[in-house]
């Protein structure tokens, strides 16, 4: 039994950094990091572009190094999981039929992917894309000869998916149910842009098509057919629609849990001692005016370190401004805030030219930035974002106007503000 400290379930990016910036803050007590996969903490943004086509090796994934975790006093437990949790006498039960016991607990424990109940689901040859395991079983079969792709929903994981299985010449269809894709996620002017570039490159895209069945033989799948009586040949189906947050361990604790583990601005749930980070966690966005659930590698580092400094220096409310992105081909959508709910876009600079932004309003008040090629712009708009600054819409649709512009206006009520924020870059993708 290990002495009491904090212990963090869920090896991934959160529970990671929860677990570094722990140290990096001078705490002295025990600090355990419980995953359940039997490998060193990865990053996951790759596992559906370079790694699958080898550009990107396991020592590129690990985000550190094993003499990471001696070297700082962390003690990782690696292929074990965490059984439940015991609120009422402070500890944690393993599978493996220890348990530790804790001051502060943090879970950290991430999605799973979603699946549709349909028949043929189980077929070999149908695979989801989340962990290290998911993506070896696909590297191994799109290594080889061309294949006929399905891919299962048009979020990030399934376009991203998609452009890489296109750039290794295997034939590729996307199957939408909505209208567009990315519909929750981008504006329709940023959407319509990158379905053409991959209808561009010969991705098949099948908008408002929703998945009857997939059929096959020998136990292998061969066909997806859709409800309007459509046959696709398939050889490889990959299902991309969405994730579900893991909130069992949580629900089993008495926690409460609503599409997440629900947490107060502290990002604590409704048990004081218990945190919750990252995918699995729904909390109150300032700048949303409602709980909301985030699914970003920004959110949950993010998460992880104001949980570390509310145990190290006292509590501090979780107020970072959203912000993601995407690389599908040679391309690096990059987006600020939240679009969604906006009633007005502008945009700026050349589509045509892959240099542009789109700008999202609500009720006149900028709310997202969306930006392929103008890093810039991404910068300025979280700064923007952050302190709730922001153009018009109609001085956004002046002649001349972009981000940079006015930054440097606003150099004259903050010296440095504006330079500060052109020089302001994406971190290195994570």
């Amino acid at each position: 039994m290990a002495a009491r400290g904090v212990v963090v379930i869920g090896a991934g990016q959160g529970g990671l950094d929860t677990a570094a910036a722990l140290r990096a803050k001078g705490y002295e007590g025990p600090v355990t990091l419980v995953g359940e996969e039997p490998v060193l903490p990865y990053q996951r943004p790759p596992l559906s572009k370079g790694y699958l086509t080898g550009a990107v090796g396991h020592p590129e994934l690990t985000l550190r190094p094993e003499s990471f975790f001696g070297d700082q006093d962390i003690t990782l437990v690696t292929g074990d999981r965490a059984l439940r949790i015991e609120p009422d006498r402070g500890r944690v039960v393993l599978a493996s039929g220890g348990f530790l016991t804790y001051d502060r607990l943090v879970l950290a424990t991430g999605a799973r992917p979603r699946t549709l109940p349909v028949p043929g689901a189980d077929l070999s040859g149908v695979l989801t894309l989340r962990t290290l395991a998911d993506a070896d079983k696909l590297r191994g079969l799109i290594e080889g000869p061309p294949r006929q792709v399905a891919v299962i929903g048009a979020g990030f994981v399934g376009l991203e998916f998609a452009a890489t299985a296109r750039g290794l010449g295997h034939d590729v269809t996307v199957i939408e149910a909505q209208s567009r894709v990315l519909s929750r996620a981008l504006t329709p002017q940023m959407s319509r842009w990158l379905a053409r570039q991959h209808e561009d490159r010969g991705v098949r895209l099948l908008l408002s098509g929703e998945l009857a069945a997939l059929r096959g033989s020998a136990g292998r799948v061969e066909v997806v057919e859709l409800r309007d009586g459509t046959r696709l040949p398939a050889d490889l189906v990959v299902m991309g629609v969405g994730v579900l947050p893991r909130t069992e361990l949580a629900a089993e604790a008495g926690l409460l849990v609503g599409d997440g583990v629900v947490v107060d601005r502290l990002l604590r749930t409704d048990d004081r001692s218990i945190h919750a980070i990252g995918d699995c966690a729904r909390f109150p966005s300032p700048h949303e005016g409602r709980h909301i659930r985030l699914e970003s590698v920004q959110n949950a580092s993010d998460q992880a370190r104001c949980v570390a400094a509310a145990i190290c220096d006292g509590p501090a409310p979780y107020s970072a401004v959203p912000w993601f992105w995407s690389e599908q081909y040679t391309l690096r959508l990059q987006m600020a805030g939240l679009t969604a709910g906006h009633d007005e876009t502008v945009s700026v600079g050349d589509p045509d030219g892959a240099r542009f932004s789109v700008l999202a309003f609500l009720r006149g008040r900028l709310i997202g930035v969306e930006s392929v090629g103008r890093p810039a712009d991404h910068g300025i708009a979280r700064r923007l974002l952050a302190t709730g600054a922001g153009p018009s819409p109609d001085e956004a649709r002046s002649p001349g106007f972009d981000l940079k512009s006015l930054a440097a206006r606003a150099a004259s009520s903050g010296p440095g503000r504006a330079r500060a924020a052109e020089r302001e870059k994406l971190p290195a993708h994570t």
